[in-house]
């Protein structure tokens, strides 16, 4: 299986970016889990938790708002503020 490829970007700093096999976040219309070959997809992101599964195992952080663009794997978050990332294996 393919990976996406994820950049995670607060407005003042890029906060991390890398492959993944899943991405999940809450939009204005609900959790949203993505995966390799996605449909294209621009939505609006609300506050809350922002999961990326990869081989390291899950990075989550809180945002407050933004969006989400994906697109031919290719997953770009970008939100107002971002907590500070930590990981669970």
């Amino acid at each position: 299986m393919s990976a996406l490829q994820v950049e995670l970007v607060a407005a003042d700093r890029k906060v991390w970016s890398g492959e993944a096999s899943m991405v999940r976040a809450r939009t204005t219309e609900g959790e949203l889990g993505i995966m390799p070959q996605h449909q294209p997809l621009l939505g609006v992101l609300v506050s809350g938790e922002v999961a990326i599964h990869g081989d390291g195992g899950v990075q989550e952080v809180t945002i407050d708002s933004g969006f989400l663009s994906v697109e031919h794997d290719r997953v770009t978050i970008v939100a107002d503020t971002v907590e500070a990332p930590h990981s669970r294996a």
